[in-house]
């Protein structure tokens, strides 16, 4: 048996090689990396692609010609008398071959080609819907992380003060300036601490599941840069809520429909035929040649063709009323986020120059008459509970603003490339 012998590798090895091993996803995610990956993980928009390659597939032929007919036949064959049997005794008897070519009217033909195209415009623009919608959830993703991440933050800063408290409560019962049971309060505080920092991290695990849902492993990396900042001009987005998603779709819905009653009145106009047939015959008789021309005659449109063209004029009735509802909805939540958006600015700023500085001196006045033994430390933990919940509120208000901010660009703009 050989003896075993243990290898030391160089340290910078290992190091490189443990590098190597977990370096696939080793780059900070930003927000755009977000985008760019929501899009290119979208198995959605891979269902639209093969969408639109098959409404593309369909365009050629749309317009196209039936294909032509072969047919092969005998004709006044005998069944009775002398002849019964033959197809050479009777002259009568012949054995046929004929091509013929049904010609759809003209009207028909380029609706059919427009349904073509309008089913593939229809295939484009719900892509446009699917690819904001991505974003929009991408983004909304990594920004429940990111303000998440700010939050706990917030949360180290807490913990670095209450580090500073417990030294002065314990400095203030050693001089016998304050009961035993301050060391109790100061702990209790730092525990309910740790409890809020144990939910924010398990909301942040829960915002990572959320985030790898479009961004896949990359989620797990550390978030890089700050949100983009997204413009909100009332004018601009008034004028663009007819570029609404939604909106967009059910105008190519529409076209397509438009297509369809084109086609429903085509109907009513004749489609026409070609037929061209060699007949063989005995050589005592000798052969034949025939040609045909074939009309369709819709004389009863009132109780055939014009009933379907009017249930298609009623389903683009629809659609346009369809359209017309979802604008005035749009417009009504399109008011009410800009009112949001507003208020929240409002209470963002009030929160950060007004608020957060009352509190502040609240804390530092508690904070300094307990020093002084001239005040209790229930007084302060309870201003330093106002603190933490008004820098909390501050992140929140962040979060509402920027989520609202975020809708509306993807809601009314174009997505980004």
């Amino acid at each position: 048996m050989f003896p075993h012998r243990f290898y030391v590798l160089p340290g910078w090895l290992i190091v490189g090689w443990l590098g190597m091993a977990g370096g696939a996803y080793a780059s900070p995610l930003s927000f755009d990396d977000a985008l760019a990956l929501g899009v290119r993980n979208a198995p959605e928009l891979s269902a639209n692609t093969a969408q639109i390659r098959s409404a593309q597939e369909l365009i050629e032929p749309a317009d196209a010609l039936p294909d032509p007919k072969l047919s092969l036949g005998v004709t006044n064959y005998p069944i009775s008398g002398p002849q019964a049997g033959s197809l050479s005794e009777s002259q009568m008897t012949t054995q046929r071959i004929g091509i013929s070519q049904a010609i759809p009217n003209s009207a028909k033909r380029h609706a059919r080609a427009e349904i073509a195209e309008a089913e593939l415009g229809s295939a484009q623009a719900q892509r446009h819907v699917v690819r904001l919608v991505i974003q929009q959830q991408a983004s909304q993703a990594w920004l429940k992380r990111y303000y998440l991440e700010r939050k706990l933050e917030q949360l180290d800063d807490l913990e670095r003060e209450n580090r500073l408290l417990t030294t002065t409560v314990n400095a203030r019962i050693a001089s016998g300036g304050a009961p035993l049971t301050d060391s109790v309060l100061a702990k209790q505080a730092v525990a309910r601490l740790a409890d809020r920092r144990d939910d924010l991290e398990g909301e942040r695990i829960e915002a990572i599941a959320d985030l790898r849902r479009y961004v896949g492993e990359a989620a797990d990396e550390s978030l890089e840069g700050v949100p983009p900042s997204f413009a909100v001009s009332p004018q601009v987005l008034l004028a663009r809520v007819r570029l609404y998603p939604g909106v967009l779709s059910l105008e190519a819905q529409t076209h397509t429909a438009e297509a369809r009653v084109a086609e429903a009145k085509s109907e009513k106009r004749p489609d026409w035929g070609v037929e061209l047939a060699y007949q063989h015959r005995d050589e005592r008789y000798g052969d034949m040649v025939s040609a045909q021309v074939s009309f369709d005659l819709p004389l009863f449109t009132a109780s055939r063709q014009d009933p379907t063209v009017r249930a298609r004029q009623h389903n683009v009735e629809r659609l346009q009323l369809e359209r017309d509802a979802l604008l005035r909805d749009q417009l009504r939540e399109l008011d009410r986020q800009l009112a949001d958006y507003a208020a929240l600015s409002s209470q963002l700023k009030r929160a950060q120059t007004t608020w957060l500085n009352l509190v502040e001196q609240k804390v530092d006045l508690q904070y300094a008459a307990y020093r002084s033994g001239q005040g209790d430390l229930d007084a302060v933990l309870a201003a330093r509970r106002e603190l933490i919940d008004q820098r909390l509120r501050i992140v929140d208000l962040q979060q509402q603003r920027e989520l609202i901010a975020m809708k509306l660009h993807f809601s009314y703009g174009e997505p980004t490339s």
